[in-house]
């Protein structure tokens, strides 16, 4: 899987600050931005996160592109329905007849049994995708045959508040194991241009308590522990 940050809303962790310091200061929408200081805004935004105050994190936002993430993982993404996707059309673009376009779980991939059975399996229904176009099907319809793990490319957009919350939720250990690698690629690139917005960030057994019914009985120590997992 590939994560490149595209494109993001122009400094960041100074906007927040100065959004949070009109509601605050008198102070003209013009000078919001003067005389920015890295220490106030630092603090400011550490404020932010312990009233909840975190509307202000909605004035910027995160453009990610996104290669080699399974339709499985794709499909839990969109559930984060407040974010903006453009996905590859499995309608208009023909997949490549290739086994490594497919995403292989660790568990198979661990097991050779496992994975020569898996492995077989994609390549029967690469092979009946490819013989139904052959034979004039749409590929909107040849389509239904191809696995669900099958790789899939997309461009992704979410404000800063609805990142903290997908990563309060997909950095859990409990979360499905290629989702939680996207975000935890996704945190990393947000943390290289705004790291006091995002130095927060991440589940609730490092930044308050777990909001799981049931733990996994094994938090993460610091950011660090989890960036390295």
């Amino acid at each position: 899987m590939q994560v490149i940050l595209l494109s993001h809303t122009p400094h960041p962790d100074e906007l927040v600050a100065a959004a949070a310091r009109i509601c605050y200061r008198d102070v003209a929408a013009s000078e919001l931005l003067e005389n920015e200081e890295e220490n106030l805004s630092r603090k400011l935004i550490a404020e932010l996160f312990r009233s909840g105050h975190t509307s202000t994190f909605e004035h910027v936002s995160f453009t990610f592109g996104i290669d080699g993430l399974s339709r499985v993982a794709s499909h839990q993404l969109v559930r984060h329905r407040l974010a903006s996707f453009s996905q590859q059309s499995q309608r208009y673009v023909k997949m490549t007849p290739d086994i490594e376009a497919v995403v292989v779980p660790p568990s198979i991939r661990g097991n050779d049994e496992a994975l020569r059975v898996y492995q077989d399996c994609v390549r029967m229904a690469q092979e009946t995708y490819g013989k139904l176009i052959a034979l004039g099907i749409p590929k909107e319809d040849a389509r239904f045959i191809l696995p669900h793990g099958h790789s899939t490319r997309l461009v992704l957009t979410m404000n800063a508040r609805e990142l903290h919350h997908f990563f309060g939720l997909r950095l859990c250990k409990r979360a499905q194991w290629e989702i939680h690698e996207l975000a935890r690629l996704m945190l990393e690139r947000c943390r290289e241009v705004a790291p006091v917005l995002f130095e927060k960030a991440g589940p609730g057994c490092i930044f308050g308590k777990c909001g799981e019914a049931r733990t996994c009985g094994m938090p993460y120590k610091d950011m660090e522990d989890l960036l390295r997992d």
